[in-house]
């Protein structure tokens, strides 16, 4: 059997880079051979098998042809006689376009080694133009490989363009956008693909409540990257360095939609942009059908980050209706998750990247103190229906204020 290995596993062997998944390109073999061979077959958009023992990946070499809008508007030709460079050919970039042979030779019928060598995403034919998806599978690129110097070719941000122009981008439906979002916010530099999908005009197409914040301004004293925008890309790339988690991304990505909402009359400030910003959250949540721990989490951050962040200064009763809202006594998890979304928003700002934030460690240890009140002494002692919450109330709002007048900072 004729089998070359192909797309991200050369690329990233080339870039020594981990390989996780392997996927292989079969020439030469129809269905039924492969069929023949032991092999089981998977996918009905085109032949795909997997091998009957390592159960990696194999397709039939094929070609596409477009034959409508969107992604899935294709007609594949995936016959015998289809060429390995034929196959390689309908590929996105051409750093995906090489394949290695059963002798470990590479086949590069489009220079993609030599745009690996010059960092460079280009695309591999006028082609590329046919599938939508290929924008925000570029921008994913650029954010997985910024950390090797890689860059968009000037003709293949040009077709990005052109294609968003067209509004070939309005024919992709929801999941498959969040999915190479999602994807794109836990790669090692998220912000670098909100920055192509904007230089593009795709953000404004799928991400409208984000890309209004380029433009509006804050308050210097507390911002001095004033931008919104850009100190939203700040925010992720703190996130990112703090956390791999997929909601404290999303969450730091759109806790100030709500100052797209502000009255400009009103800048640089914006007051209760906190509130403001849950009609977008859930309006771009819902577009790109978010799963609902990351939206709940964003709408969280969005409403009290403003809290967290002047949480030294709260009374013991604000802090314990902060708790209350937050439910941190049944997802003390995602409270945690909302405390770190608030270490990224702190130093999402120019010149403050390294300052400490110790709101977080207050609060968190304030609500630990409150956690130790428990509800079984207060019924013990003849508390009964609404009573209990009033008693428990009471006592947990005594226990953070006996916490806080004996907190001292590191």
């Amino acid at each position: 059997m004729n089998c070359f290995l192909v797309g991200g596993a050369v690329r990233d062997k080339l870039l020594d880079r981990k390989v996780s998944d392997r996927d292989w390109v079969v020439v030469g073999e129809t269905v039924d051979s492969m069929l023949a061979a032991g092999y089981e077959q998977v996918g009905s958009d085109f032949p795909v098998f997997l091998h009957p023992k390592t159960k990696e990946e194999y397709a039939l070499a094929r070609t596409e042809r477009k034959s409508g809008k969107g992604y899935t508007g294709f007609e594949v030709n995936s016959e015998s006689s289809v060429t390995l460079e034929e196959d390689l050919k309908r590929r996105d970039l051409t750093i995906n376009a090489m394949a290695l042979d059963k002798n470990q030779q590479l086949i590069d019928p489009f220079n993609g080694q030599n745009d690996l060598h010059n960092r460079l995403l280009r695309h591999v034919s006028p082609a590329f133009v046919e599938d939508p998806l290929r924008v925000l599978r570029v921008a994913r690129f650029a954010a997985r490989y910024h950390q090797y110097g890689f860059e968009i070719a000037p003709e293949t941000a040009s077709l990005m363009k052109q294609m968003v122009d067209q509004g070939e981008l309005d024919h992709l439906v929801p999941e498959r956008v969040w999915k190479e979002t999602s994807r794109a916010l836990l790669e090692k530099d998220p912000d670098i693909f909100f920055e192509v999908l904007r230089a593009c005009g795709a953000l404004k197409v799928w991400f409208p409540e984000l890309d209004v914040l380029w433009g509006i301004p804050n308050p210097v004293q507390w911002h001095p990257e004033v931008d919104t925008g850009i100190h939203t890309m700040m925010v992720i790339q703190q996130a990112a360095k703090l956390s791999d988690n997929l909601a404290i991304r999303y969450a730091a990505l759109v806790h100030d939609l709500g100052k797209g909402l502000t009255d400009p009359a009103q800048w640089p400030s914006h007051r209760e942009h906190e509130e403001l910003g849950v009609a977008p959250i859930r309006a771009l949540s819902e577009r790109l059908k978010v799963p609902n721990e990351c939206k709940e989490l964003a709408i969280m951050t969005s409403e009290y980050h403003t809290h967290i962040h002047r949480a030294l200064e709260l009374r013991p009763a604000t802090i314990l209706k902060v708790l209350n809202h937050c439910d941190a006594w049944r997802k003390p998890e995602r409270f945690n998750n909302l405390l770190t979304t608030c270490i990224a928003d702190a130093k999402g700002r120019t010149g403050l990247e390294n300052r400490d934030y110790p709101q977080a460690e207050f609060i968190w240890n304030a609500y630990q103190a409150a956690m130790k009140v428990e509800v079984k002494s207060i019924i013990e002692a003849g508390a009964t229906g609404k009573n209990i919450k009033l008693r428990l109330d009471e006592k947990r709002i005594n226990a953070i204020r006996e916490f806080k007048q004996a907190y001292q900072p590191d």
